[in-house]
């Protein structure tokens, strides 16, 4: 059994500041950092800290991305499914305070030219069984998904960023959710309590298991009529931005392993904490012998 991650790839360029910059506003940074990222990226190097295979597929431009890859190969991840293109790698602004909270503005860049031949081409190395991780910052999600079920693949996805159009795939197919208390609401057009939510999501996809995310209240799991709670590892925070990645990597990485998911989300929270307390997205992952 092994993973495939469809996902982005990104430069990051942190800003650190003393309160995230308003409308007409000129503010000056502490610091400038680049830093390797993207929720794809992430999410690959968290399942292969976690301990399992990982193929990432995806595109970088043609002159700008190959640390990105560097980053994934040394993180044990199998980048050869990965397409270059003519055009600029994709590339974050983040704004970090001083409470390590962040906001993010994204360029898509090579991350919105994928297509379907590149599409075909990488899952042509997969089978029944196989898992799929997905978030929302490349194009043909769709399609992909279309291709992943044809094939009996285990499907998981962060809708994230949240946008319109999530409603437009095929999320009868998915096996897992991940996501937060906003895309929860956004997906079931109505907010609620985390339990009111997540109860909402089960029913509108009956099918599915859900992980809702609740920041400092934890997270919850549902499968059927099972419900697990899990709290978080309370740890000085200096930089949140991979937290939800790591989170997302080491809770699929644990299930593949073969844990319950109450080990999984444990395993998850832990790692999470660890990757907090640290500064950067993909440099805050940690091994799982650090858990």
């Amino acid at each position: 059994m092994k993973v495939l991650n469809y996902g982005s790839l990104n430069i990051d360029n942190v800003y650190s500041v003393e309160h995230f910059v308003r409308g007409g506003e000129t503010l000056s940074s502490s610091k400038m950092e680049i830093f390797s990222g993207g929720k794809g990226l992430n999410q690959s190097i968290a399942l292969s800290k976690s301990g399992v295979e990982v193929w990432h597929a995806g595109a970088v431009g043609e002159s700008d991305g190959e640390f990105l890859l560097r980053q994934l190969e040394e993180a044990g991840v199998n980048v050869s499914l990965v397409a270059h293109t003519a055009g600029k790698t994709g590339h974050a602004i983040i704004q970090r305070d001083m409470e390590g909270q962040n906001c993010i503005l994204l360029y898509g860049g090579a991350n919105q030219e994928i297509t379907k031949e590149q599409v075909d081409q990488a899952m042509s190395h997969f089978e029944e069984g196989d898992f799929l991780v997905l978030q929302n910052e490349i194009n043909e999600i769709g399609y992909i998904m279309e291709k992943a079920h044809e094939k009996g693949m285990k499907i998981v996805l962060n809708p994230s960023p949240m946008d319109e159009k999530i409603g437009t795939y095929p999320l009868e197919y998915v096996d897992y959710f991940l996501l937060n208390e906003i895309e929860a609401g956004d997906i079931c057009k109505e907010n609620g309590s985390g339990e009111e939510l997540i109860r909402k999501l089960s029913q509108k996809f009956p099918g599915a298991k859900i992980v809702l995310t609740l920041g400092g209240d934890g997270s919850m799991y549902k499968d059927g009529e099972e419900i697990l709670t899990q709290p978080i590892y309370k740890v000085p925070v200096v930089d949140t931005t991979a937290a939800g990645d790591t989170f997302t990597g080491f809770f699929i990485g644990g299930l593949m392993r073969g844990e319950n998911p109450k080990e999984a989300l444990d395993h998850a929270a832990k790692a999470a904490a660890i990757a907090v307390s640290r500064a950067g997205a993909a440099p805050s992952i940690p091994d799982r012998s650090e858990l």
